[in-house]
């Protein structure tokens, strides 16, 4: 009998020695998990800001109705060769491709300010062509051949940017050219910053974004700074985040209702 308590007893301590060693299998199991959560939830966290970008566009289905805008047929001439300086009196037609980016059509000393006219009301834009002048110039060049009239914002991300300036609609849609960086500091950014849409290093076209949000002043100065919204900051620009994708699979595609471009008349002074 005494042996048989003694091979019981063994037998037991056995068990729980098991148990234990199960148990703490678990628990290892459970904290690589919650690290790989972790892991992937900030790989998909900057895959969000690296996708604020003119060649990428994903969609997804989700329960909330979506506008569905169809790429835009993009209508306007064509300028082969060099792009020339276009009115300032807004008498251009419309041009739709350029073979070259323009050459510089800003006067030194002047003040230059669009007023964009949208669908949810009008904002207005300082220009920085101090910090950035390629990148006024050729915002400036392109709204003066009213290249951004009647177009799709088709890209918004709540709290975060409402990208634009792509013709087609389809964010991969350009002007024909690009031109390089001119970034800038890091903390610069801040509600209402408007800068260029890229997809790598001087990939810079005619897209754009505007910052609606903590997530997009808290951007790297990856982005190409060129100016900053002085009316319409508590107007219109409440409006346009308001139609953002809630999805964030979708990635601000498609916005949660059409967000157009009417018009981007420029004012020097």
């Amino acid at each position: 009998m005494g042996t048989d308590k003694r091979n019981r007893k063994k037998e037991n301590r056995r068990q729980k020695l098991d148990d234990m060693a199960k148990q703490q299998q678990r628990q290892r199991t459970r904290k690589l998990a919650t690290r790989a959560a972790i892991f992937i939830a900030a790989v998909v966290g900057i895959a969000l800001i690296i996708s604020v970008s003119g060649d990428s566009d994903t969609s997804s289905t989700s329960d909330t109705t979506l506008a569905t805008t169809a790429p835009t047929q993009v209508e306007g001439r064509a300028i082969t060769g060099d792009t020339p300086c276009p009115a300032t009196d807004g008498s251009e037609s419309r041009v739709s491709t350029f073979e070259k980016a323009p050459s510089n059509c800003l006067e030194a000393g002047k003040t230059y300010t669009a007023v964009v006219t949208t669908n949810k009301g009008e904002f207005t834009i300082e220009l920085d062509q101090n910090k950035a002048p390629l990148a006024t110039n050729s915002f400036i060049t392109l709204a003066r051949y009213k290249y951004f009239d009647n177009t799709q914002c088709h890209r918004a991300i709540p709290d975060f940017v409402v990208q634009c300036g792509d013709p087609t609609a389809t964010g991969s849609g350009g002007p024909g050219y690009s031109f390089d960086d001119e970034l800038p500091q890091a903390g610069e950014y801040k509600l209402g910053s408007i800068a260029m849409a890229n997809s790598g290093p001087n990939t810079n076209g005619s897209q754009f974004f505007i910052i609606t949000g903590d997530q997009g002043i808290s951007l790297p100065p990856s982005y190409t700074l060129f100016g900053q919204v002085t009316n319409g900051l508590d107007t219109t620009v409440p409006a346009l985040n308001a139609a953002s994708n809630p999805d964030p699979a979708a990635n601000g595609v498609p916005t949660l209702e059409p967000l157009t471009i009417v018009s981007v008349i420029i004012i020097e002074s």
